[in-house]
């Protein structure tokens, strides 16, 4: 049986919840004849949520993981295709700690790319009426700084995919964000399960267009 790791965040800044880890924790224990779902809340820390998450590869051995993250003011759901190596922090993190302009990895490769079928899962949640895109930038916060530490420890795993999604607020978040987008809760759900089917599935990416012209 394949096991599959997803992670959610922690609230962070203003927001008395996070919706990756609303969405996230819905999954946990789902099992069937292929795989079982485990699930693992990330703290919205520099360091720290790297050393969750690789404790949570060590523990689990997932052959697939996909870390979720709230990105405010995006429209969809949005399957990272690349992160960089750099922490730098427009707020601090739930610890204090601000970092500018520092290396994710000292003397890490400049970026990673995802290893998830990013575009077949973008094509999969149009195909089902979920908003979807490949994003070509993960931030520069928490969410990068995870994406580049589980991606550069898995770098001599081919065998293990992994990669990130960032997803908008839920409603009740957008209601406090005037003229922010949104999406429920349940969509995000179908969203993240339709997306773990397809990174199962799929071996190579579908060679379709995702760039963007800016």
């Amino acid at each position: 049986m394949k096991t599959v790791l997803l992670t959610g965040f922690e609230p962070f800044g203003d927001e008395s919840i996070n919706p990756s880890w609303e969405v996230v924790s819905r999954l946990e224990g789902v099992t069937d004849a292929e795989e079982c779902i485990v699930c693992v809340q990330l703290p919205c820390v520099f360091g720290e949520s790297l050393q969750v998450l690789l404790a949570a590869i060590a523990r689990y051995s997932p052959t697939l993981v996909i870390a979720v993250g709230q990105a405010g003011g995006r429209t969809d759901i949005s399957l990272e295709r690349i992160a960089i190596n750099i922490d730098d922090a427009r707020i601090p993190d739930n610890q204090g700690y601000q970092p500018i302009d520092k290396p994710v990895v000292e003397n890490g490769p400049a970026a990673w790319f995802s290893t998830l079928p990013i575009k077949a899962i973008v094509n999969a949640l149009q195909q089902e009426g979920i908003p979807a895109s490949v994003s070509q930038t993960a931030g520069t916060y928490v969410c990068n700084h995870v994406m580049y530490g589980l991606l550069h420890a898995l770098g001599d795993k081919p065998e293990v995919k992994a990669g990130f999604m960032h997803i908008p607020y839920l409603p009740q978040q957008a209601a406090k964000h005037p003229g922010s987008a949104s999406m429920a809760a349940e969509t995000v759900k179908q969203g993240l399960e339709i997306a773990i089917r397809t990174a199962l599935r799929v071996e190579f990416d579908e060679q379709i267009t995702g760039g963007t012209m800016h």
